[in-house]
């Protein structure tokens, strides 16, 4: 078979190591891919948005399957025009997907379908939300209503921070005009739940837990993610299945009785309240950098899980044992602005997977292309031995502009 998959960071490297061991795929082009993916496949200078040049090269090659990786591409419609055009794609529509590119829309279908999470309201006008924050309790949750690249949430612990947050958001306007959704504050451990879904049928994954803040010690501004690890020794099996059951089957059904039909990979960024589990967001794809450290543990053949997804057919999940956690190497100033263009050495020493996230090659050298450049990867029989794997990978790594937080599930270690 042959696969495309759409996009270019260390999601897709997953996805594309992910299906390189599959038996059933003998050819994989990635557009655009990065200097990671080219080892394992062709990289095809296509943007990710370019939904009739995509269709295009699928037709043209003979794609037997297209995998989307992107919140951009499923926003711009990739999917539709897929279907359209009769080729295979796994992903949802731009309508489906909107369960993440509004995050006012998510609301309003929990709220249909009973689904727990936290209360809020909804503003585009600057003194009308604010005047909600002062009435209300601090912390608070301010969201950008549209796509952000994971930057788009601000946990104020204070009126200022919250404040600045709108001002940002609605006066500012610095992810585009829109909306902005406040939310009550919500406590207690958060983790990630993906699940395969194709209309009312739903496949859970297995858990990872990522970690948002840019500094040790969870510190600094949010960020798309500094690292990852899966399993997640606090979230028992009651949780998931409580989980899987309240939170990402009535939101599938719901879809459905919305027109929406969804069939790809819903995320659920969830919380372990004293109530339960609670949703905080979601994503109509694979998370970054979760995929990276729950795609390595699965043991079954990924192209045949999604073509059963998309065939609607029943299918079992087999998984290793193995738990694996990964480290972002980010370039210094990331969330903020960065250099871009240092080279990078030591990653053939690395013992476990380099998901490349942010990365180009030039005359030979791999140089840093993004804000989250690496993501470095450790497996073991236990997170303590996945950690040590990966700490020991990233002293072999020499960069003078990336750095990494050094206590990526540290906290889980020592509940295991």
């Amino acid at each position: 078979m042959k696969t495309l998959v759409i996009g270019s960071g260390g999601r897709e490297h997953a996805i594309v190591e992910a299906l390189s061991r599959s038996p059933q795929v003998d050819k994989i082009y990635c557009a655009p891919g990065n200097a990671g993916i080219a080892s394992l496949a062709e990289c095809v200078a296509i943007g990710v948005t370019d939904a009739e040049a995509l269709a295009d090269f699928a037709k043209k090659e003979g794609i037997d399957m297209t995998v989307v990786g992107p919140e951009a591409a499923l926003a711009a419609g990739v999917v539709n025009t897929f279907n359209e055009r009769g080729l295979k794609i796994f992903g949802p529509t731009r309508e489906a997907a909107r369960i993440e590119s509004s995050k006012e829309y998510a609301k309003q279908v929990m709220d249909r379908y009973d689904v727990p999470t936290a209360g809020y309201k909804a503003f585009d006008n600057y003194e009308e939300a604010l005047e909600y924050v002062k009435a209300g309790k601090i912390p608070t949750v301010i969201k950008y209503d549209g796509l952000a690249a994971g930057k788009g949430v601000v946990v104020a612990m204070s009126l200022e921070e919250a404040d600045a947050a709108l001002r940002d958001m609605l006066l500012d306007s610095s992810f585009g005009k829109g909306r902005v959704v406040i939310e009550d504050f919500l406590e207690g451990p958060e983790f990630s739940f993906m699940c395969v879904v194709s209309g009312d049928k739903v496949y859970p994954l297995e858990l990872a837990q990522d970690h948002k803040r840019a500094y040790d010690g969870d510190k600094g501004p949010n960020t798309g993610g500094m690292g990852a690890y899966s399993p997640v020794p606090f979230i028992g099996e009651d949780v998931k299945e409580r989980a899987l059951k309240e939170i990402m089957e009535p939101v599938a059904k719901g879809l459905v009785s919305e027109g929406n039909p969804f069939t790809g990979i819903l995320y659920g960024g969830l919380i372990l309240t004293a109530d339960g589990p609670k949703v905080i967001e979601f994503n109509a794809r694979f998370g970054d950098p979760e995929t990276e450290v729950v795609l390595p543990r699965l043991k079954s053949d990924i192209y045949a899980l999604f073509d059963a997804a998309l065939k609607g057919e029943d299918f079992n999940i087999e998984w290793d044992d193995d738990a694996v956690l990964g480290v972002v190497l980010a370039s210094k100033g990331y969330p903020g602005s960065y250099a871009k263009g240092a080279v990078i050495k030591g990653l053939d020493k690395a013992e476990g997977s380099v998901y490349h996230m942010g990365t180009t090659l030039k005359d030979g050298d791999i140089l840093t292309a993004g804000g989250r450049v690496l993501m470095v990867t450790g497996k073991g029989k236990d997170l303590e031995a996945a950690h040590a794997s990966a700490m020991r990978s990233l002293k072999e790594i020499e960069c003078p502009t990336l750095f990494h937080r050094s206590d990526i599930g540290k906290a889980a270690i020592k509940l295991s």
